[in-house]
């Protein structure tokens, strides 16, 4: 079917949800989508942070290939070796004891706000206030989106979940003003990403987990986009030299296919049969690649390249500001955002496409990044020469 049909038939038979390009893309290779025109694009957005071993990466092909052949669905009712082996080896790496598969990080954060609703129930007198921070996304769900501080969603879908409190993120007053005897849980993002890249300082990390150590409250860690390496470390709370009570993962760990965990502490290991569940929990096709997403992220060293490639985007982005008009340059790893002056970051995200790029515009003048884990220098040239003649 012709370009022109395909979108045709998009727009008259899809749920209208985003606005989208004119674009169908046909396939994907390493650091690369390809249009059904033909057209190559640079990736820079990598799915939103999903694709971190670049597109149809062979191991991913192969585990998805080998698992199909031996089983693809036991049902939650029953063990499946991969789940037991994602298991065992996710929690070796982490902090945290227990894990918890699902497919979405949206359905991942519900079930940390169960998880810390539970134990406000059982050991804090029926607390269940969980407090959050403005500017957060934790997801679309109906009570991920309650706790999520976009403002423009606060009269959206009403009524909300209740029993979420927003703060000021980075602003540990703010937030210890809002702790009382009704609260279970503190959800924080260690670095928002859909707020623009703003980076909790180590100080604020540090109080609030003393916050909660002080009140019993259970710190949960959205590191749904943070997570597997993307900004460096294998999990984001490794820079801050703290360790979280719940951390929960999406996006990377699947690679391009739906995956997603909670990752949880033994003392908070306290649901009953039937509290927690999901029709693909475990699902083995799931957890055969997220063994090899893990397992690539290691043998290649894919944490190293995301630091010293994210070190190398952030210098040739300084070298650039001046001339371009780039003010604000911040990230780790291959987390990174810009501000444009007086520019709408949304007209340069179209221009850049026009030119084979693809980044995005989480705010008005605000440029994000992140591309796959695999890049490389060339592709940091690549992409610098596109951005450079656009804003030039």
């Amino acid at each position: 079917m012709p370009s022109d049909k395909l979108i045709a038939t998009a727009n008259a038979t899809l749920l209208s949800t985003a606005s989208r390009p004119d674009i169908v893309m046909q396939r994907g290779a390493g650091m690369y989508l390809f249009d059904t025109e033909g057209r190559r694009y640079l990736d820079f957005i990598g799915g939103w942070a999903v694709t971190c071993l670049g597109h149809c990466p062979p191991i991913i092909v192969e585990a998805l290939s080998k698992q199909a052949r031996q089983l693809i669905n036991a049902s939650p009712a029953f063990y499946n070796r991969p789940m037991i082996e994602f298991a065992q080896r996710l929690t070796s790496q982490s902090c945290c004891d227990r894990a918890f598969f699902c497919s979405t990080g949206a359905e991942a954060n519900e079930g940390a706000i169960k998880l810390a609703r539970k134990y406000g129930q059982l050991k804090k007198n029926e607390a269940s206030t969980i407090i959050t921070t403005w500017n957060s996304f934790h997801g679309r769900t109906l009570t991920t989106m309650s706790a999520t501080g976009k403002k423009q969603w606060q009269d959206l879908f009403g009524p909300k979940t209740e029993g979420f409190i927003k703060t000021t993120f980075n602003d540990i007053e703010s937030l210890k003003s809002s702790v009382d005897e009704k609260t279970c849980g503190i959800m924080l993002e260690p670095i928002q990403g859909e707020g623009g890249v703003n980076i909790a300082d180590r100080s604020y990390i540090d109080a609030v987990r003393t916050l909660c150590d002080e009140h019993d409250i259970i710190l949960i860690f959205d590191e749904i986009q943070t997570g597997m390496g993307r900004t460096g470390r294998l999990f984001c709370y490794e820079h801050y030299g703290i360790e979280p009570d719940i951390v929960t993962l999406g996006k990377g760990i699947g690679g391009g296919f739906p995956l997603a965990a909670v990752l949880v502490k033994e003392q908070f290991n306290i649901f009953e049969p039937g509290d927690q569940g999901g029709t693909y929990t475990g699902q083995p096709l799931a957890m055969a690649v997220g063994q090899a997403v893990l397992q690539e992220l290691i043998d290649r060293d894919l944490l190293e390249n995301s630091r010293r490639m994210g070190a190398l985007i952030l210098a040739r982005l300084q070298d650039m500001a001046g001339r371009l008009g780039i003010e604000n340059i911040r990230g780790l790893g291959l987390l990174i955002a810009f501000e444009l002056k007086q520019r709408d970051a949304a007209e340069v995200v179209d221009r850049c496409l026009e030119k084979g790029l693809l980044i995005n515009a989480p705010q008005l003048h605000t440029i994000r990044l992140m591309p796959p884990l695999i890049v490389s220098e060339p592709d940091i040239e690549h992409f610098c020469g596109i951005l450079s003649e656009v804003l030039g």
